[in-house]
């Protein structure tokens, strides 16, 4: 039998995080919602970084022919950087950290989960932009990507000569 409270302090000693996420969901069809509840929790389970998550899904209610739930996750990750990018991905309703009851950060840690925001907020634009811009607009951000991708490999490059 594995022993779940020495998997948390073991984790929670080499920087993990355990924590609530609350979450909800809506379809026009009860059953579905309970299958996309079950899917939706697998998908935590599967993330990378995830070392455990136990879901509880709440009973559906129905409004003008919505159904609605809400889960609750209790996830224990490995590291802060997997717990904001599980918050990016998942967007909860609330995030309750149960463990540690403090973080210290180095340098590196905090400059990984700032290239994890930037990079997931430039996803979020990238999406607004293809799905609403003209051709001629999407022509002119494919070449901004492309400098982009210069530049950052250019910044790579000089670091890497450092």
């Amino acid at each position: 039998m594995v022993d779940a409270d020495k998997i948390t302090n073991d984790a929670i000693s080499k920087g993990g995080t355990l924590c609530l996420l609350y979450f909800d969901l809506h379809s026009s069809d009860k059953d579905n919602l309970t299958s996309l509840s079950t899917g939706f929790i697998d998908s935590i389970i599967k993330t990378q970084g995830v070392i455990y998550a136990l879901g509880e899904i709440n009973e559906p209610v129905e409004t003008d022919k919505v159904f609605s739930t809400s889960i609750e996750v209790k996830v224990l990750v490995k590291d802060l950087l997997t717990l904001i990018n599980l918050c990016s991905l998942f967007n909860p309703l609330n995030v309750e950290i149960l463990r540690p009851n403090h973080f210290e950060l180095s340098v590196q840690t905090i400059q990984d989960i700032l290239m994890s925001v930037s990079a997931n907020w430039f996803g979020i634009k990238k999406t607004i932009a293809e799905k609403t811009s003209s051709t001629e607009d999407l022509e002119r951000y494919k070449v901004y990507l492309e400098n982009r991708i210069k530049v950052g490999r250019a910044i790579l490059d000089k670091k890497d000569d450092k």
